[in-house]
């Protein structure tokens, strides 16, 4: 190899290095970005009656402090109690799992040895205290300045761009050759239809699967409709593993009462997640989101294996921002070649 091309390796191998190292700042920046990519249209829109940037800036962002602090004090109150109740039947939900484990399972000894694994269980939910577990997790949190420091990044960040986001697109373009600058003009374009149309499809998504579950479970006569209701909507956010996630509250409820209505519950969130499967992803996701089940899937685990929780929020908008780039620079030019 020519002295080229290995400076160019080396300098390669430290830009990933040094990438990896701040792995989770360019994640918040890129969350910045998606922020800024969803209000930048809706700044835009705005611009059609009020010209001036930053007054339909300041409009939209007032706009969304209002819409937000109504759903606080309208939503957050009541949400937050009924999670606290949530929380205080943790022990009546372990102890009826244990007496159920115990009646059916624990003292037939004509059981395999197999199953004394759900001895184990047994043993484990008799030391369990979710109070404990959730005190100590909101503990951690309030200890750290961590988390606040990275909200305050975002949005420092996303209000930058948001004000006046050209100069950041012509010092991302000029990274590449200027053979190459329109065609990356145009996968930035495409970037951003990709992402807001996520935006608007996940969002309507996470307030139907809210209202169904509400209405669902208050059919059921199960306790705490509003907070399950909520996680189950603030969950769909995630897709695949928030639905799974999302039936174990309602569930333990529900088995405090009776067990067919734990089975009920199990059975509602089934026929809910079929309906988003079949109705609500291929009528509303599909038209805004070209991304296979299976990508989906493939890039949660991917980035939340090498990124964390945050790469798990952030999975889709980074696997929808590489497919076009895939797209543009790897399939079209093989297509063309062969």
């Amino acid at each position: 190899m020519k002295y080229s091309q290995w400076l160019t390796l080396i300098i390669l191998a430290i830009c990933l290095y040094v990438s990896w190292q701040i792995r989770t700042i360019l994640l918040l920046a890129f969350a910045a970005v998606v922020f800024a990519v969803v209000l930048n249209r809706a700044v835009s829109f705005v611009q059609r009656w009020v010209p001036a940037r930053k007054a339909a800036v300041l409009l939209v962002l007032l706009g969304g402090l209002i819409v937000f602090g109504t759903f606080g004090m309208l939503i957050v109150p009541p949400f937050g109690r009924q999670l606290k109740e949530l929380i205080e039947l943790s022990p009546q939900i372990v102890y009826r799992l244990q007496l159920w484990l115990q009646d059916r399972i624990i003292e037939n000894s004509d059981l395999p040895d197999d199953f004394r694994l759900v001895e184990s269980l047994y043993n484990q939910l008799s030391n369990f205290d979710l109070r404990l577990l959730v005190n100590r997790f909101f503990l951690v949190f309030s200890n750290t300045l961590s988390l606040t420091v990275n909200v305050l990044l975002v949005l420092v960040v996303m209000l930058m761009m948001l004000l006046n986001p050209q100069p950041y697109r012509r010092l991302f373009k000029v990274i590449f050759p200027s053979s190459m600058r329109r065609t990356v003009e145009q996968v930035l374009d495409h970037c951003e239809d990709a992402i807001v149309g996520w935006f608007i499809g996940i969002t309507f998504n996470m307030v139907v699967i809210a209202i169904m579950s509400m209405i669902g479970l208050w059919l059921l006569g199960v306790p705490l409709v509003l907070a399950n209701g909520l996680l189950a909507g603030l969950l769909a956010f995630i897709p695949n593993i928030g639905p799974v996630v999302s039936v174990i509250p309602p569930v333990a409820i529900a088995l405090l009462e009776a067990p067919w209505k734990a089975i009920a519950v199990i059975g509602l969130y089934i026929l809910i997640q079929q309906i988003e499967s079949n109705l609500l992803t291929p009528f509303v996701m599909k038209q805004q989101v070209d991304l296979l089940p299976a990508i989906t899937l493939l890039a949660q685990v991917v980035f939340s294996l090498f990124f964390g929780f945050l790469g798990l929020l952030l999975a889709l908008p980074l696997a929808l921002t590489l497919q076009q780039w895939l797209n543009e620079f790897w399939v079209k030019r093989y297509a063309e070649a062969h």
